[in-house]
């Protein structure tokens, strides 16, 4: 099997699935514009060859070595990056090359949000009342339909970055002045729990594996007050949002790949979706996954990806919590007083990339254990601010 990995080397932790593709007996072809001799020798080693573009968003640039790949191996039978900044890069080349999977007349519906709206309305979900507004007019009738505060944020986009919540005239007045000349969706602002419904499904759309997150608190607001978050992984999912999230991956025909869905969760445990995505979640939850099921979620996508199946089972033995600082708040505990206070909890710990630090934090810990009240106290620990 003859796989395209576009940018193997981003984020740091994706080098693992060349190297779970190549020990599955794949033959993986690399894409990216850092030269060869800078990517990691694991990686390096799992590559079968490896095409160095001077700017990965000039598309004639990856047509040549897409190109270049079949014209000396034979076929490619699939394109992918887990990211979902490539995303329509992906769809673009699989319809020019003919490659399973999302292509250029169905990406848009995983894309963009208004669209997922439609998707969520005709499977029978009730997403939160929403359109683009593209002028100042339209804008204003929304809100009087909907009344505040409402959400903005950009219909194509990654993570909360540029998210407004808009909860009065002066911050309407200060959304329009700010924004990016881009499309943004605005939503009635809906005041439930965030969680996510994760995981892996196989060529025919059967799950694999699933998991769930809850964030102490919104991404959006870590994001827009530059503040500290933790998550952690729940060892059981509730009925209702397995039930939703089961019928998403149906209504968007998830085959072959990981998945992010994000639903909003009331007291009464009813859920309601928010919006897809179709790759991985982000930061270190890959690597969550992991540590909560003791197998190798890496390992498991290659299996599905080359044999159709896999041999990981998922059977979440231990909570999982991941714990994200930013060095500019000042905190009571310093990293080595966190690693010589919960060693026996912490499972991993690193420095988080750059493109990340904004949301989840500048440095990571990941710590587990069958019980989640340890975990949430150890959070409040570590993240207590300096006296």
């Amino acid at each position: 099997m003859n796989i395209v990995f576009l940018s193997p080397h981003f984020p740091p932790n994706f080098f693992n699935f060349c190297v779970q593709l190549r020990e599955q007996g794949a033959k993986v072809f690399g894409i990216a514009d850092e030269h060869l001799s800078s990517l990691r020798p694991e990686l390096r080693n799992s590559l079968t060859e490896y095409f160095c573009v001077s700017d990965m968003h000039n598309y004639d640039e990856l047509v040549r070595a897409v190109g270049y790949f079949t014209y000396t191996h034979g076929k490619m039978d699939r394109i992918d990056s887990q990211n979902e900044y490539w995303l329509e890069t992906e769809a673009r080349l699989r319809t020019d090359f003919n490659i399973p999977g999302y292509k250029l007349d169905n990406i848009f519906k995983v894309k963009r949000k208004s669209e997922m709206k439609h998707v969520f309305e005709q499977a029978g979900l009730n997403p939160a009342r929403g359109r683009v507004c593209r002028t100042e007019a339209e804008l204003r009738e929304f809100i009087e339909e909907v009344g505040l505060p409402v959400v903005a944020k950009p219909d194509i986009g990654v993570g909360a970055s540029k998210t407004y919540k808009i909860k009065s005239e002066e911050e309407l007045v200060r959304y329009l002045a700010d924004k990016p000349v881009i499309d943004y969706i605005v939503e009635e602002f809906i005041p439930g729990t965030i969680v996510t419904y994760d995981g892996l499904t196989d060529s025919g759309g059967n799950v694999i594996f699933s998991a769930s997150h809850r964030y102490s608190k919104g991404v959006m607001e870590a994001v827009n007050e530059d503040s500290d978050i933790y998550y952690y992984g729940v060892r059981e999912i509730e009925p209702e949002l397995e039930e939703a999230g089961r019928i998403t991956l149906r209504a968007f025909d998830v085959r072959e790949r990981f998945f992010h869905f994000e639903f909003f969760m009331f007291e009464d445990g009813s859920v309601m979706p928010l919006e897809v995505n179709m790759r991985p979640p982000g930061g270190f939850t890959l690597d969550m996954f992991n540590y909560a099921n003791n197998f190798d979620a890496y390992k498991a996508w290659a299996e599905v990806i080359v044999k159709g199946k896999t041999t990981e089972i998922s059977t979440r033995p231990y909570f999982i919590i991941y714990i994200g600082r930013k060095d500019h708040i000042p905190y009571e505990l310093t990293h080595n007083d966190v690693l010589h206070q919960f060693h026996p909890l912490i499972c991993y710990q690193d420095r988080m990339n750059d493109a990340f630090s904004r949301a989840i934090g500048n440095h990571g810990y990941l710590l587990r254990h069958k019980e989640l009240a340890p975990l949430v106290e150890a959070a409040d620990r570590i993240m207590a601010r300096a006296k």
